[in-house]
C-alpha cells in the first residue's frame, strides 16, 4: 500500500452523511499515512445517517471558513441523501469543491455525493459512477455514467454506494499518492 507520507485530505461534509461513507475512507486514508480533517459548514459536531435514523456525531475539524484547497492535497465527499443536497445549495462548499478541480487535485465523491459535483459544473465529459436514482442528474450535468463498483478519471474517483467502499478507498488512496493529475480539471 502506497504511503502518504502525512498528506493533508479534507473531508466535506454535513449533517446527514453516510456513516460508513466517511468512517470508511477516513480509517483507510489515516491508515495510509495520510492526515484527515472533516470540514463543515459550522463548527462543532455533525451527525451522520446510518441504516435509516440518524447515528454517531462526528466532531469537525475545520470550518470552510477557515480552509483552502491550498492546504489539502485531495478532498474526499461522503454521500447520503441529506448531506450533499444540503452542501450543494452553499456557495462556499460549491467553491471549494470546484478549486480542487482548477488546481488538479485529486477528488473522491461516494453514493449521492456526485450531486455536489454536477453543482460545481466539473462533470461535463468526465467518466463517474454514482448511486444509481442520481444518474440522470449525472449525465445530465454532462458526465458519461458507468454502472461500476469505482470509476476513475483523471484524479477524479467516483463509487455507487457503501458496498464500493474497499475499492473506492483503494483507488482514492492511490490517486492521492500520485498527486496531481492534469486532466483533472473543471
Amino acid at each position: 500500500m502506497e504511503n502518504l507520507n502525512k498528506k493533508k485530505v479534507a473531508i466535506l461534509a454535513t449533517n446527514g452523511f453516510e456513516e460508513s461513507e466517511l468512517r470508511e475512507p477516513r480509517k483507510a486514508l489515516e491508515d495510509a499515512g495520510a492526515e484527515v480533517h472533516i470540514i463543515s459548514e459550522k463548527s462543532g459536531e455533525i451527525k451522520s445517517w446510518a441504516d435509516g435514523n440518524w447515528g454517531k456525531a462526528y466532531n469537525v475539524d475545520k470550518t470552510l471558513n477557515d480552509v483552502s484547497q491550498s492546504d489539502y492535497k485531495a478532498l474526499m465527499l461522503p454521500g447520503g441523501v441529506i448531506n450533499p443536497d444540503t452542501l450543494r445549495r452553499n456557495e462556499k462548499a460549491i467553491a471549494f469543491i470546484k478549486s480542487f478541480f482548477e488546481n488538479h487535485k485529486p477528488v473522491g465523491a461516494i453514493c449521492h455525493a456526485p450531486w455536489l459535483l454536477a453543482e460545481a459544473e466539473v462533470l461535463k465529459g468526465r467518466k463517474v459512477t454514482s448511486y444509481g436514482s442520481i444518474k440522470t442528474d449525472i449525465v445530465n450535468a454532462g458526465a458519461k455514467w458507468y454502472d461500476e463498483e469505482v470509476v476513475v478519471d483523471e484524479g477524479l474517483v467516483t463509487s455507487r454506494d457503501p458496498n464500493d467502499l474497499p475499492a473506492f478507498n483503494a483507488k482514492l488512496i492511490e490517486e492521492i499518492f500520485e498527486g496531481k493529475h492534469s486532466g483533472q480539471t473543471p
